[in-house]
């Protein structure tokens, strides 16, 4: 039981005794740092049920708490109850929570629900973009979160491996290609194949230009474009299976597949299943005849197929159009369909897309619900906003897509050079610098973007993300390796819990470790990295504050020596763990 668990038990049991009720639920937090106390009943939610003035309510509460000494003392501020603990709470607490190196992270068996996330979900003819480093580290991180609030999680992505705008790269790539391989090129197979892409687009602008100075318009130049009719028809022999467009396909998208995985291990995602578009597109079909067979949709006349949501404030949405053929949110109903008949034990979906994709997610879940599917209300779009740097904003047809691998080096060079500037690596072989640079780099990468709101826009700054100082993956990470400097020196001891004095500190540390458990759940039910990112660097910035101007090695009294080893041992096991749910590993010296 942690501290919170153990305040709201006596707490409900004051209730009990005064009101002879038992309230359904309380709110408990934090004491504000103006007024004393640990602990803060929120009495305003109460009155209806207790029947009386908040401050009376909280006096009542509060008398029967210190009478029963469940507390030493207690303050009531308009309605909110400011309760302070006993000390052998906090070191009850300790001893039963200190040596759980997983604090706060629950188990997962058999009667765990199974949730599903699904991110990353690219397209195989061009690399990862920055859009993509943002979906990645939120996906990932969001699942650890979410598995660790005791969830079995699946981890998934859609590979976006067919249509129009792969054969475009490999149009382009047999015209222009002179038979260049990743080998030969010495590229990541994910690169050579986008700058294929980018080289189509340059040749179809070309052709454009040159078809209007014929006296076309430009929606004519657009579909004439001799380039884009190959493409067009290299698709329709795609569709047709044909042997020589296959095996291309095939092997340009191995390239791209060798490229994404590399991307993927630094970035340090990973996947439990990957479905591919190749085998869902002709999905949803047999959903839409069903639809129509319900009166879900209607035909118009050209044999369209349509939805008409206007009564629930959205549109008329098409579903299949006029020739049969399938549109995205034919296969999105089919494979949400496939998900939940393949993974029976499933009971939540989450999506996680661009902000862009809101009203296709809202589309796509009002279907699902009218088509009569249970499970709809389990389904979740975890929407979240752009990424720009500093130069602006990424724009791949023209080649200046703002490339995750690019992205990564150059924090990297970043790491490494302010690295070098503060100069603490003497006795570190080169190879071991490497790695360190490495894992400062992508810790300042992660934690720079999970640290926002998934949904706010975010401006990354690649030097401002490595600062050394401040609300920073490398300012946490320094201060793990600072603790385990600490404990290098001098392991902790056995002490003496009778003879331990706490001071503020100690206790508000002790606090906000309890509070680690709570910090997950919610984050998992918000799906927002970001508080575990901003609870991991409050808790750093208590404990440098405590650090500082409390002798841990040198103190001279040995039972406190060896209880401050144990509570920073704590904190450093908490930093790790929050930081493994952000996918970010941890240095044990820089």
């Amino acid at each position: 039981m942690n501290l919170k668990q153990h305040i709201t038990q006596n707490v409900l049991e004051a209730i009990q005794n005064v009101y002879q009720i038992n309230p359904e639920s309380i709110e408990i937090q934090f004491t504000r740092k103006e007024f004393e106390g640990d602990y803060t009943l929120v009495v305003f939610p109460l009155i209806r049920t207790l029947k009386g003035k908040p401050e009376e309510i909280g006096t009542k509460i509060g008398e029967n708490l210190v009478e029963n000494n469940k507390i030493t003392a207690f303050n009531v501020v308009k309605g909110f109850l400011n309760m302070s603990l006993k000390a052998t709470d906090f070191l009850q607490s300790f001893s039963e929570n200190a040596q759980n190196k997983n604090y706060g992270i629950k188990t997962v068996d058999e009667n765990s629900r199974t949730v599903m996330v699904e991110y990353s979900s690219p397209n195989t003819n061009k690399p990862l973009h920055l859009g993509h480093v943002r979906n990645n580290l939120l996906g990932f991180s969001v699942a650890q979160i979410i598995e660790a609030a005791g969830n079995n999680v699946i981890k998934t992505q859609i590979i976006n491996d067919r249509g129009i705008h792969i054969c475009k790269s490999m149009i382009a790539w047999e015209k222009f290609g002179k038979g260049e391989t990743p080998d030969s090129t010495n590229m990541k197979g994910d690169h050579l194949v986008g700058k294929y892409y980018v080289e189509f687009d340059k040749h179809y602008r070309e052709e454009i230009k040159a078809l209007e100075a014929e006296g076309k318009t430009e929606a004519e130049a657009k579909k004439e474009a001799p380039i884009f009719l190959e493409a067009q028809e290299m698709l329709r022999k795609w569709e047709a299976q044909d042997a020589e467009v296959i095996a291309l396909w095939q092997k340009m998208n191995g390239w791209v597949y060798d490229g994404f995985a590399k991307t993927y291990k630094r970035l340090g995602v990973a996947f439990d299943e990957y479905l591919y578009e190749s085998n869902t597109y002709i999905l949803g079909k047999d959903i839409v005849e069903e639809g129509i067979n319900k009166g879900v949709f209607f035909k118009k006349e050209d044999g369209s197929v349509w939805i008409d949501l206007t009564e629930d404030g959205l549109d008329e949405k098409l579903v299949l159009r006029s020739d049969g053929t399938s549109v995205y949110i034919t296969q999105d109903l089919g494979t949400a369909v496939e998900r939940f008949k393949n993974n029976p034990t499933l009971e939540e979906l989450t999506y996680v897309v661009g902000n862009e994709q809101d009203y296709h997610f809202k589309v796509l879940f009002l279907i699902l619900k009218k088509l009569g599917f249970s499970w709809a209300d389990a389904l979740h779009h975890l929407s979240y906003g752009m990424v720009d740097l500093p130069e602006g904003k990424m724009k791949s047809r023209e080649g200046t897509v703002v490339d995750a691998d690019e992205l990564m080096e150059d924090v990297y060079t970043t790491a490494k050079e302010i690295s070098e500037e503060l100069g603490k690596l003497d006795g570190l072989s080169e190879d071991e610098k490497s790695a360190l640079y490495e894992t400062i780099a992508m810790g300042a990468l992660k934690y720079y973007i999970l640290k926002v709101d998934p949904k706010k826009r975010i401006l990354f700054d690649p030097k401002e993300s490595v600062d050394f100082n401040g609300n920073t993956g490398p300012f946490i990470q320094y201060t793990f390796a600072r603790i385990q400097s600490l404990l290098r020196k001098e392991s902790p001891k056995e002490f003496d819990f009778s003879a331990i004095e706490l001071n503020d500190a100690e206790k508000e540390i002790i606090r906000t470790l309890h509070d680690f458990e709570d910090t997950i759940t919610k984050a998992a039910t918000e799906m927002s990295p970001a508080l575990v990112a901003n609870y991991v660097y409050e808790l750093v910035k208590l404990f440098n504050s405590f650090y500082q101007s409390n002798p841990i090695i040198k103190n001279e009294n040995d039972n406190v020596k060896n209880f401050r080893l144990h509570l920073s041992q704590w904190v450093a096991n908490t930093i790790e763990s929050s930081l493994r749910l952000l996918g970010i590993e941890v240095p044990e010296r820089m």
